[in-house]
């Protein structure tokens, strides 16, 4: 990949001492018998110590708590432990009890499929109880002494994320100097992006990855996969040569279009719902979920109703409905964020409109099927990526792009790296800022196993 001056800028601040790398909080329950979020809580804020012996009785020290994710998954993620010697980044659960491990489902899930250990608030049992993931990889258990963390279970939770070393050095440098930085990391961010969207057009064709592209963003974290794989399945060419029947693939490919579908539904989803069928029935042996494929799997765990994927496939399809005037929008001689938004104002269904998902009531009001903080994400990975690189002209206006509500990775790279900060505002508020900040968290705070003691950043940050 070869970078402009400023993106290359970013690199070289690597480079210099840092070796290669891969470029509401809830409130706590009184009482005796606190619940698992007091114990998380206790845990995160260190109150239990960091040096442990497993069930098994190796040694294990904690040398990063990582962060608290609120969200599906494991309680804890991107820790880092030595166990009897050897160092392993990866994440922590806590269950109350170690067969909560299999009562859960954790060790059928892929999404716990990195967890690096086990901790059990339970009193040891009559039999042994083993944590394995969904790969029958063993996982070292740790069980907690309950008698060690001393003080009142009410006081606040702990942030989800710690400060880090760097905080006072980005407070002596400046806004001016930290800007510099900021915007280095950013315009690298921005590049690898522009080479990766390049690269799959020398395969598939322009339109093609603007699709895939497009299918990403609309994925949000949690479903950016099967969305991005629906696409390859189903390539635009298809959809665009079948187009009274993309709105069926698409669903029927998705494996939303089963008779448990029928089962809940009121009259009007009915009603649309057999259209699909009627269509989809045609198709279903050589498309239908699993056969020959791999079936798609949807996160639904913790998805806001607005970002449920079948609201995002019905999005999708209507970017098909609409390619050559969106196709015509994304062309660097044509490009304009008003124009795009426009576009997006524009995009109508009528069942969607108003239905969060096929089970549920239709809404009181309207619902936008592509929002302002999904068209900004979509800016932010596809468009400026895409037409930067042939348009300077573009950056001074991505850079005046205002930040999406923050989400839980910029949250946690702010707080590390600008907690406390008196120009906070004037540092993560536009959406630049907060892509630089993302490349930065991942390329030290991620990269570091020492919990900051070796971590290269504040030097690297004052040096001229």
């Amino acid at each position: 990949m070869t970078l402009s001056p400023a993106a290359a800028a970013y690199p070289a601040f690597l480079a210099s001492h840092f070796p290669p790398v891969s470029l509401a909080e809830p409130e706590l329950l009184p009482g005796r018998e606190p619940d698992e979020l007091a114990w998380q809580s206790r845990w995160f804020a260190g109150d239990f110590g960091r040096d442990f012996l497993t069930v098994a009785g190796e040694a294990v020290s904690v040398i990063d708590f990582g962060w608290w994710n609120h969200g599906a998954g494991p309680d804890f993620r991107d820790c880092v432990i030595t166990l009897s010697g050897e160092t392993r980044r990866g994440s922590i659960e806590l269950d109350r009890d170690a067969r909560d491990w299999d009562h859960h489902g954790h060790s059928t899930n892929p999404a716990y499929r990195d967890t690096i250990l086990h901790l059990q608030l339970g009193v040891r049992s009559g039999s042994e109880w083993f944590t394995r993931t969904d790969e029958h990889r063993l996982v070292p258990q740790v069980r907690l002494d309950l008698a060690t963390p001393a003080g009142d279970f009410n006081t606040p939770p702990p942030a989800p994320a710690r400060p880090g070393r760097c905080l006072q050095v980005f407070r002596q440098l400046g806004p001016g100097k930290t800007i510099t930085i900021l915007e280095a990391a950013a315009r690298y961010r921005l590049e690898r992006k522009a080479t990766r969207l390049q690269r799959t057009a020398a395969i598939h064709g322009r339109d093609q990855m603007l699709f895939q592209a497009l299918a990403d963003a609309l994925g949000y974290s949690r479903n950016r996969l099967p969305l991005t794989v629906l696409s390859q399945r189903l390539p635009l060419r298809l959809l665009t040569t079948r187009p009274d029947d993309a709105e069926a693939l698409l669903f029927g490919v998705s494996g939303f279009l089963t008779g448990e579908a029928f089962d809940h539904a009121d009259t009007e989803t009915r009603l649309w719902l057999r259209r699909l069928w009627d269509q989809w029935w045609r198709y279903r042996d050589a498309y239908a979920p699993g056969q020959p494929r791999l079936p798609l799997k949807w996160n639904l765990t913790g998805t806001r109703p607005l970002n449920h994927p079948q609201r995002r496939i019905a999005t999708l399809h209507l970017l098909v409905k609409h390619w050559p005037t969106l196709r015509r929008l994304l062309q660097p001689d044509h490009f304009s964020e008003k124009a795009l938004l426009t576009f997006a104002a524009g995009l109508h269904h009528p069942y969607w409109d108003r239905h969060y998902t096929l089970r549920a009531l239709p809404a009181p009001k309207p619902m936008a099927l592509l929002g302002r903080n999904r068209l900004t994400e979509i800016l932010a990975n596809v468009c400026y990526p895409l037409l930067i690189p042939e348009r300077e002209d573009l950056w001074p206006v991505y850079q005046k792009l205002s930040a999406p509500l923050d989400n839980e990775k910029t949250r946690r790279a702010a707080l590390r790296l600008f907690a406390g900060h008196p120009d906070l505002a004037k540092l993560t508020s536009k959406l630049w800022q907060q892509q630089a900040l993302l490349q930065v968290y991942e390329d030290f705070c991620l990269a570091d196993d020492s919990n900051c003691a070796q971590c290269p950043m504040p030097e690297q940050a004052q040096s001229p």
